[in-house]
């Protein structure tokens, strides 16, 4: 199982680095720096601040902020530490560099006002935009459309992001756990540390998810039902703590893991699944031709439905949450201050709920995948 858990780890850090800060959310950050000729109440500058706090939230970053002070003469600084910086540019090749380069930039800003950093690397400059790496002039000239997004030429991005990050730290941290696991159970059965708080878990996984969904061959799929349950687990509850970042809210990291669920299901299916999909028995063959594409369709929406449903409950949790904070601070009254606290402290509550649910429906659900590609088919005779 540890061999699994470092394979589907590295896996996930590959395949998340080139588009993890290519985000989901919609970036409309740029709103926070339009000029405004027009005077500006206090309650839309927090509304315009309180919005691009959540948007910086919920996409991925090139450097792992804690928190943003705000200056008396009005400029920011950013609390935390910078993460490496490496892409592939197909004119200048492979550079690298930690992401506090960026912040020793020269600043620009876009038509709209938006600031951005730009740098020059091997004779070649580079702005950092949105979290994008975009090839840019001396000057930091961008290439807007009418929507406001660059349309500069970007380059491969193979940086460590915060996401990547905390997948990598995560990872570590499962290894360490479930390894000091089984040395103990080499030496005893009773469990002990992590093991009296983790065992009823695998326990519930194997005796509630993978028997009854996939049946007498349930135990080649145990490790990455364990693998993957723990790693969305993890990660939920990461997200939830203070500075926590928004891993399983991110589209690239839920469509890898979904990714490897039908890999899984595809190469561990048996011909009675291959039969039911291009040619289901028991019906008249002008049907057969008819079902075959419904069915082949059904094969690419299962692991779809997977990373929307992760991707959607755990972002739009973390969004209401930072909205009833940041009401606080827009309504800023006695009852505001009573009101949204304790809705956000039961909210909290309930998300923390959500964060072991979605790891049980996606387990659960690859399972049940897993359990359909080895279902065996009985003929009618056999009962006779």
């Amino acid at each position: 199982m540890l061999k699994r858990v470092v394979l589907l780890i590295g896996f996930l850090s590959t395949f998340s680095t080139s588009f993890a800060q290519h985000g989901t959310a919609v970036t409309a950050e740029h709103a926070n720096g339009t000029e405004i000729s027009a005077p500006v109440s206090e309650q839309e500058k927090i509304k315009t601040e309180n919005k691009s706090f959540i948007d910086h939230h919920l996409l991925d970053g090139h450097s792992f902020d804690i928190m943003v002070a705000k200056n008396a003469d009005g400029t920011e600084k950013h609390i935390g530490f910078p993460l490496p910086v490496m892409f592939y540019d197909q004119a200048n090749g492979f550079h690298s560099f930690m992401s506090s380069e960026f912040h020793h930039g020269a600043e620009m800003k876009d038509a709209h006002g938006t600031k951005y950093n730009v740098i020059e690397s091997k004779g070649a400059h580079y702005a950092l935009y949105h979290e994008k790496i975009l090839k840019t002039d001396a000057n930091g000239t961008l290439q807007l459309n009418k929507d406001g997004h660059a349309e500069n030429e970007k380059v491969l991005d193979l940086s460590i992001t915060k996401s990547v990050l905390m997948i990598i730290l995560t990872g570590l941290l499962m290894i360490w756990i479930f390894g000091s696991m089984a040395r103990n159970y080499k030496k005893s059965l009773v469990p002990t540390g992590a093991g009296k708080l983790l065992e009823p878990l695998v326990l519930f996984v194997r005796d509630e998810i993978a028997k009854p969904n996939i049946g007498p061959k349930y135990k080649k799929y145990m490790g990455y039902l364990l693998t993957v349950f723990f790693f969305i687990l993890f990660l939920n509850i990461f997200g939830l703590m203070p500075f926590g970042i928004n891993v399983t809210g991110n589209i690239a990291i839920t469509l890898a893991l979904a990714t490897i669920t039908f890999f899984v299901t595809q190469f561990t299916a048996n011909k009675n699944y291959w039969q039911h999909i291009f040619w289901m028995p028991g019906l008249p063959w002008p049907m057969k031709i008819v079902m075959m594409p419904i069915e082949i369709i059904g094969v690419f929406i299962k692991p779809f439905s997977l990373l929307i449903r992760l991707f959607a409950n755990m972002s739009a949790g973390h969004i209401i949450i930072m909205s009833l904070i940041a009401l606080i601070y827009y309504f800023q009254n006695v009852i505001a201050g009573v009101a949204f606290p304790f809705l956000t402290f039961v909210l909290y509550l309930l998300e923390v709920l959500v964060a072991f649910l979605q790891a049980y429906i996606f387990t659960m659900l690859s399972a049940v995948y897993f359990g359909m590609a080895n279902e065996e088919h009985h003929h009618e005779e056999a009962h006779h």
